[in-house]
């Protein structure tokens, strides 16, 4: 903006589709927080499964979902949590056997992942709300090219029973939350977002939502090189109004 401060947005996203479903703007990352249930309340949420940054992984998130929304959660602990985070962390997950696991490469990198799981009840178990799964996460990255091995643990913790979703459906769906970083790394190298010039009024946030509009369209479409989309779309501007089912 004129004074500086960058335009912050909170978004909730499909990661099956990239489809932006809500935004809105915030003052910074500090107020995420509180527009967690206003973005969030307009939308029909049942048997639905939200993730979240763990920032969010909020009591009052949690409570809000479940009884409110009919929805589930799969939410990551961290420090911001210290009671949880400690119960989490002190199971005992060498008992516990691994649900699922695989080794993928990419980015010039080898990831192994794995997933163990583990049923608590409800009222005697977790100190989260609806919380009946604990969940650990263990990721070791090693780059292609050789060198040692990093190895780093997540805690998370979610409402799903064992008979709703399996260890690799879990996994899956921890892994999909991460397609929001796609979303950004389209929005900020295809569509050159941070090179962005509009600053005046409510201008970033509609460019925004336009962005996310376009990416949604094309991906729905079918799709997967927005890049090679919006050259080939440019070539022909008619073919904007076949993909728009404008004929």
């Amino acid at each position: 903006t004129a004074t500086g401060r960058a335009r912050h947005l909170l978004a909730v996203t499909d990661t099956r589709t990239l489809a932006v479903l809500g935004q809105v703007e915030v003052d910074g990352k500090s107020n995420e927080i509180t527009a967690f249930m206003p973005l969030l309340h307009p939308l029909d949420l049942t048997d639905t499964v939200i993730t979240a940054d763990a920032a969010h992984t909020q009591r009052e998130h949690a409570a809000f979902l479940v009884e409110g929304k009919n929805a589930h959660y799969i939410l990551t602990a961290k420090k911001n949590q210290p009671s949880l985070y400690k119960q989490l962390k002190t199971l005992p997950w060498r008992k516990v056997e691994t649900g699922h696991s695989e080794t993928v490469h990419g980015h010039g990198r080898t990831e192994k992942r794995s997933i163990k799981v583990c049923s608590v009840a409800i009222g005697s178990g977790l100190l989260f709300p609806h919380a009946v799964q604990a969940i650990c996460i263990t990721r070791k990255v090693r780059p292609r090219a050789g060198g040692r091995w990093k190895t780093v643990t997540v805690y998370a913790v979610t409402s799903l029973a064992p008979h709703q979703a399996r260890p690799a459906e879990l996994a899956a769906w921890i892994r999909a939350h991460w397609q929001i970083e796609a979303l950004h790394h389209i929005r900020d190298v295809t569509y050159r977002e941070d090179a962005s010039q509009v600053r005046t009024g409510s201008g970033p946030a509609v460019m925004a939502a336009l962005r996310n509009l376009a990416i949604g369209i094309l991906k729905f479409c079918g799709w997967t090189n927005i890049a090679k989309a919006n050259r080939r779309h440019a070539h022909d501007p008619g073919r904007c109004l076949a993909t728009l089912g404008i004929t």
